[in-house]
């Protein structure tokens, strides 16, 4: 395992940099992903380890933290977007990709590699596909909580609406500031909305708070939660009807979890 994970970081790293181009737009999106691989690969590691994974178990989650977002690279190369809706789903594409530029899953069990590819495939879907196997439910569950845990890092900076103007296409730059009337039910519901409805900085923003309630493991939470990434969020949105009831069932939920686990 030791040699294939090194084999897959060289590879990944000489993948990402072919990317690389001289036009900075582009250059803003794929640099931004390179660096978000890297945390997301680690938090995955590290999440496993916490949770008691033996080395080859540890070693899995690294390989699905590594190739998580390989997609997102052909993805904006073509497209110039990360939303998936005005492209293509982003996990599947980076399945694609695995299946035609290496051999990396052939190398490993028929078990571990439907494991991989699952995990990978669900890592950003609404919700994931129901299944009786309990170990792909684990490694989706692992993947979904350190992609979730940077990506609230990789958006801090773009939360205002000046920083929303720079931001690499997640939505139109000309977006409204506002949330979404079906948004705002949403979230004063406390139940997840569809990230293929998204319309505005204002529905990006709640989705990933909306988020929290799809955190699966302490571990993650509690990290979200120091590093204020709840508060930066909330702060940033605007002053619509039904906001603050979302907030205040969201602050609540998150209060009984952290209370239930001290």
């Amino acid at each position: 395992m030791t040699e294939l994970l090194h084999e897959m970081h060289a590879w990944m790293n000489d993948y990402m940099r072919s990317f690389r181009t001289d036009e900075p737009d582009v250059m803003l999106g794929i640099q931004l992903k390179e660096i978000h691989t890297g945390y997301v690969t680690t938090n995955a590691r590290a999440l496993a380890k916490h949770l008691g994974c033996n080395a080859h178990d540890t070693g899995l989650a690294e390989i699905i933290g590594l190739f998580h977002d390989v997609g997102r690279f052909r993805q904006y190369a073509i497209y110039q977007t990360f939303n998936d809706a005005s492209s293509e789903d982003h996990a599947d594409l980076g399945l694609k990709v695995l299946a035609e530029e290496v051999d990396f899953l052939e190398r490993l069990t028929p078990a571990d590699a439907d494991l991989v590819r699952f995990a990978i495939k669900y890592h950003n879907k609404k919700e994931i596909a129901p299944t009786d196997d309990e170990r792909k439910l684990f490694f989706a569950k692992l993947i979904r909580d350190a992609d979730k845990l940077d990506i609230y890092r990789v958006l801090l900076p773009f939360l205002t609406p000046e920083g929303a103007e720079t931001a690499p296409n997640f939505v139109p730059s000309d977006a409204a500031q506002e949330v979404s009337p079906d948004f705002v039910v949403d979230f004063a519901a406390g139940r997840q909305a569809d990230y293929y409805r998204l319309r505005t900085h204002g529905d990006r923003k709640i989705v990933r708070l909306m988020w929290i309630y799809d955190i699966n493991f302490m571990w993650t939470l509690r990290r979200i939660v120091e590093r204020g990434y709840v508060d930066a969020f909330i702060e940033s949105l605007p002053a619509q009807e039904g906001i603050a009831e979302g907030v205040a069932r969201l602050r609540a939920y998150i209060e009984r979890l952290c209370a239930q686990n001290d």
